[in-house]
């Protein structure tokens, strides 16, 4: 038993030591941990510092060189600032200077002032003085001559303007009789320099632009084949085109001269051809006038065709497209009367719709308005143009509305719609424009165009041309039935019934022409 404690107890004894034996040797390892995490913490510390040190010296460095840079640029500024300072204040100091020098100057200047006034004052005392004695002196010497003349002053002084007025007015008549003189001679002088001077201002080119066209041609040789020999190729121009040929000493131009602008446009295409093709005889001018016409007559449709696309308006018969065409060679009261009809044409358009009524059928009234205007051979020329247009439009199956304004936009017959006034008022307004049209000039054609007339009123007559601005009528008669006697008889009858019926302004001379050609053919 006691063996048996002593063993328990030796093992106990033995694993007691083993235990503690066991928590040294744990403890003397903890210790060498520590040591050693001691020595580690020792060293990142030391590498920590020394990177800090690296680093806070790198950051010193780059603020210093900041602020250097800062210094720099902030002496820049103070050095800019001084110099501005210094700038202004030599020029406070050179203002100083000059208002000083300018005070100097005005006192100087005021010194001289008063001395001047001084003796001024003193020049006025003397001139009262002086002039005292001069009244003095008139006063005797008036009353001396009123003893030695026996008359008052009064009564010499109304002598005086009695004879001043006598003189006057004998001077007077003698110089406005010498005037009247004057003006008798200069007066038809003067007053065509005003006329000259009136035309010159107010002229334009309106005139120019509806009687007158310009050809330019290459050089002055092709005059010569132009006018061919003896004037053949000109006169055969003139016969087929009836515009008249003016060839002068203009460089390269030939100017053609017509009222009617479709018969110069043919003239112009047709001298264009002969030009460029080189044959120019009577046979050939005849044969290209005859071409021309008829291109002139398809270009009048295009012009028609493309007005009426541009406005919008469709299923116009060709027959009044044909004479929308024709209105570009037709002018009115010196207006044109293709771009008239456009303009009032979209006036009627803007108005209608405005008034809630429907604008294409406003668009065709308006352009429509004016075909009496272009009539055809076959037209009654009395019948007012307005009437006339109103009839054709009737004739090729156009709406009631559409007539209706046609006719009654110069109240020639009663307004029946509201599309009427509507018309009537965007005509006015188009023609009413500062210088859209000229009275002078559309009578200037009509007077034109009754010269033509009344030659055709005579037997015989083949061809008529008013031409050089109505002061001459050549007429073209057929040769087979007029003779050289009646042609001399024809010439004085159609001056006589000119004479009678038309009033114009100066002379027409009225020419006969009577040609007779043999043609044959050689094979």
């Amino acid at each position: 038993m006691d063996k048996t404690i002593l063993i328990i107890a030796g093992i106990a004894i033995g694993a007691i030591i083993g235990f503690i034996v066991a928590k040294i040797l744990e403890r003397n390892n903890a210790s060498k941990l520590i040591k050693g995490a001691k020595k580690s913490a020792a060293a990142i510390l030391k590498e920590a510092k020394v990177e800090g040190d690296g680093i806070k010296k790198d950051k010193i460095l780059q603020a210093k060189e900041k602020f250097l840079e800062l210094k720099a640029e902030h002496e820049k500024v103070i050095l800019s600032r001084d110099k501005k300072m210094a700038d202004t204040e030599k020029r406070v100091r050179d203002k100083e200077s000059q208002v000083s020098s300018e005070l100097s100057k005005n006192k100087k200047l005021n010194t001289d002032i008063e001395v001047k006034v001084k003796d001024y004052n003193h020049r006025l005392d003397v001139l009262d003085k002086k002039q005292e004695e001069l009244d003095r002196l008139h006063k005797s010497q008036v009353e001396q001559l009123e003893v030695i003349s026996s008359l008052s002053a009064d009564e010499a002084k109304s002598q005086l303007v009695e004879s001043l007025k006598g003189e006057a007015k004998s001077d007077a008549m003698a110089y406005i009789q010498d005037k009247m003189e004057e003006a008798k001679l200069t007066a038809q002088q003067d007053a065509k320099k005003i006329i000259i001077n009136t035309i010159q201002r107010i002229g334009t080119e309106e005139a120019v632009d509806n009687c007158v066209s310009v050809f330019n041609i290459e050089s002055d040789d092709v005059k010569g084949r132009i006018i061919g020999r003896e004037g053949r190729n000109i006169r055969a121009i003139e016969a087929a085109t009836g515009v008249e040929i003016i060839v002068d000493d203009t460089p390269e131009a030939i100017i053609l001269s017509c009222f009617d602008s479709v018969r110069r446009e043919v003239a112009r295409l047709s001298l264009h051809k002969l030009v460029t093709d080189g044959r120019i005889h009577p046979a050939r001018i005849e044969e290209v006038v005859k071409k021309t016409q008829k291109q002139i007559e398809q270009e009048i449709i295009e012009v028609g065709k493309r007005t009426v696309i541009d406005l919008g308006i469709h299923g116009l018969h060709p027959e009044l497209i044909k004479m929308v065409g024709r209105m570009k060679y037709r002018s009115s009261y010196g207006q044109n009367l293709l771009q008239h009809s456009r303009e009032v044409a979209k006036l009627c358009g803007v108005m209608a719709a405005e008034l809630g009524l429907n604008p294409k059928l406003a668009k065709r009234a308006g352009l429509l308005h004016d075909i009496g205007k272009v009539p055809d051979a076959e037209a009654d020329m009395e019948t007012p143009h307005a009437i006339l247009g109103m009839q054709w439009a009737e004739k090729y199956g156009e709406k009631d509305e559409v007539c209706n304004a046609i006719g009654a936009h110069h109240d020639e017959i009663e307004m029946k719609s509201l599309l009427s006034p509507i018309i009537q008022v965007c005509d006015a307004i188009s023609g009413a424009r500062p210088g859209a049209r000229r009275q002078v000039l559309d009578s200037y054609i009509q007077r034109l165009k009754d010269l033509e007339e009344i030659a055709f009123g005579f037997n015989g007559v083949k061809k008529a041309y008013a031409i050089q601005a109505g002061r001459e009528l050549r007429v073209i008669v057929e040769s087979e039935k007029v003779t050289d006697q009646i042609a001399s008889d024809l010439s004085f009858n159609i001056s006589q019934k000119i004479q009678t019926d038309m009033t114009y302004p100066g002379q027409v001379k009225v020419t006969v022409i009577r040609e007779t050609r043999a043609v044959n053919i050689a094979k």
